[in-house]
């Protein structure tokens, strides 16, 4: 690879590492958040904390990834303009469109990872979440200790624990049964015990009453326990964990979607077909976004203000792009036929890249179209 490659390609390398540790960390911190109040709220542990906010890792770095890219070419590509350094590089003789080979690698290097993570690392991640979520569901355990709040871990079921010993002992327990219209029982205990049985988890409580409230004659009835088990196990019917989402499922299963996949997920074969297009064209934002904003900043000329025009124009490129990628999406999503719509976004980026190159090589273009003008109205 010549110098000029690897100077520019390692520029771009260590500003891509930089902003994509950067934005994954505010995107994952962001959700860290939201998963920890979740979680630590309905009494997981720290490891199941750090186990959800790894899995969702991978598809934070894949919306970040793109990002990252077109922040770090235009950042490189504005300090080499402004330090004077493409000047020197046009005036060896270098046209645009070989100024820009090395960011072409960079963002096929990236759209590479890209590829890596939505065909197997995101739907490998995602599936996993999935299931573990699903597994914690069924967890009777974390649904019931979690004390100062009242629960409702299934239909007519209330349930409150004022406070959870280190040894475990639940203290002040309060619990309603309501799923019988033609009464309500109520019970409460000074203390008591999630106890796990062959038959199921069961809730021991001690020094404690039931009240029976009956509908029909509208009379309490008051019993006095010094020890009494209710069976927990019965309240909450565990679920099997299904791929109901899409995108839990590889790349090839998407292509051909079995009557059965299609049956547990209840997504049309569009979709199907959206989903699995919609991955292979991924990568390449990556590659256009970094395309983009070089051959939108070498347009402009030196100016000690910098090319902050040249930035809002990259941006509103982008933009573009990213609503023609929205509608695409829309319509192969209704229409199996319309699938090579989702490559329409990548071929437009491609195209500007390709008209703002052609034109970088040309700045005096329309300028001396516009003195020819003036020129011929002035002798006229």
């Amino acid at each position: 690879m010549p110098k000029y490659d690897r100077y520019i390609l390692s520029q771009l390398l260590v500003l891509f590492g930089f902003f994509s540790l950067v934005l994954v960390s505010v995107y994952w911190v962001n959700r860290a958040v939201i998963l920890f109040d979740q979680l630590i709220a309905d009494g997981q542990s720290a490891g199941v904390f750090v186990e959800f906010t790894a899995l969702s890792l991978p598809n934070v770095i894949r919306l970040v990834l793109p990002m990252a890219a077109f922040v770090a070419t235009v950042y490189a590509t504005n300090r080499l303009a402004s330090e004077s350094e493409l000047v020197v590089i046009q005036a060896t003789g270098f046209s645009s469109w070989r100024m820009a080979r090395p960011v072409l690698f960079f963002g096929l290097f990236v759209a590479l990872l890209m590829a890596a993570l939505v065909h197997v690392l995101v739907p490998t991640s995602r599936g996993q979440l999935a299931e573990r979520q699903a597994e914690i569901a069924n967890n009777i355990t974390s649904r019931f200790l979690t004390e100062g709040r009242f629960l409702h871990p299934a239909d007519g079921i209330t349930f409150y624990i004022r406070q959870i010993s280190p040894e475990g002992e639940l203290r002040d327990v309060f619990l309603s049964d309501a799923r019988n219209p033609g009464e309500r029982t109520t019970y409460t205990a000074t203390r008591a015990f999630l106890v796990r049985q062959e038959t199921g988890p069961k809730l021991v409580m001690f020094d404690g009453a039931a009240q029976t409230l009956s509908a029909e004659t509208e009379r309490l009835f008051t019993t006095a326990f010094s020890d009494f088990s209710y069976d927990i196990g019965a309240l909450i019917t565990a679920r099997e964990f299904a791929m109901t989402d899409i995108r839990h499922y590889p790349t090839p299963a998407l292509f051909a979607p079995t009557p059965e996949i299609l049956e547990i997920t209840g997504r049309s074969p569009a979709e199907f077909t959206y989903e699995a297009n919609l991955r292979i064209a991924q990568p390449f934002m990556a590659l256009v976004a970094a395309l983009i904003g070089f051959a939108t900043l070498i347009t402009g000329s030196f100016s000690r203000f910098g090319v902050w025009r040249q930035i809002l124009v990259a941006v509103g490129l982008l933009i573009v792009v990213q609503v023609l990628e929205t509608v695409a999406a829309g319509a192969a999503r209704k229409d199996a036929a319309l699938w090579p719509l989702v490559y329409v976004p990548i071929l437009v980026g491609l195209a500007i890249t390709a008209a703002l190159l052609w034109y970088a090589d040309r700045p005096f273009l329309f300028t001396r179209r516009r003195r020819v003008n003036g020129t011929a109205e002035a002798a006229a």
